[in-house]
């Protein structure tokens, strides 16, 4: 997966961080009661919007590691550290499907009061926070596995 000979993941990876952690904060806006109709699109367009980004990131990731051999050599600390990265972007992944699920629902259902509104802002405040953190560690795990080997 390229563009222009450059591999797509270290270009996609860009909107998931930018796009996930925003409508995470979107969401977060969203359970404040007088901003809730404002927000109501504007949350179901971004959470669509960015699962599409998280989704692009993850398979460009793995197409990125499978097309590339030094990443099949012998385990290594920089193999070990892309496993790592690997593993939080699976869980990123799961988390921001769930997390896009219960903003397509909530958006959707729209309920004004009630127990569903109730529970469906626990789980959005949940997925949201969810989403920032993996966010923050996926990242975070990726740039030390490309950059921690280069201190000079």
């Amino acid at each position: 997966m390229e563009i222009n000979g450059l591999p797509l993941h270290p270009l996609a990876v860009h909107a998931a961080v930018v796009l996930a952690p925003l409508v995470a904060l979107l969401a977060l806006a969203s359970l404040v009661p007088a901003w809730r109709d404002r927000l109501r699109w504007p949350l179901v367009v971004g959470a669509v919007i960015a699962i599409g980004a998280v989704v692009l990131a993850f398979v460009s990731g793995n197409s990125f590691r499978d097309a590339n051999e030094f990443f099949s050599t012998p385990p290594s600390e920089i193999t070990r550290q892309i496993d790592h990265h690997h593993s939080l972007a699976l869980k990123l992944l799961w988390t921001s499907i769930g997390f896009s699920v219960v903003a397509l629902v909530s958006g959707l259902l729209h309920p004004k009061e009630g127990a569903l509104r109730w529970l469906l802002g626990v789980l959005l405040a949940a997925g949201a926070v969810a989403v920032i953190v993996l966010v923050a560690l996926t990242g975070d795990a990726g740039a030390k596995a490309v950059w921690g080997g280069f201190n000079g």
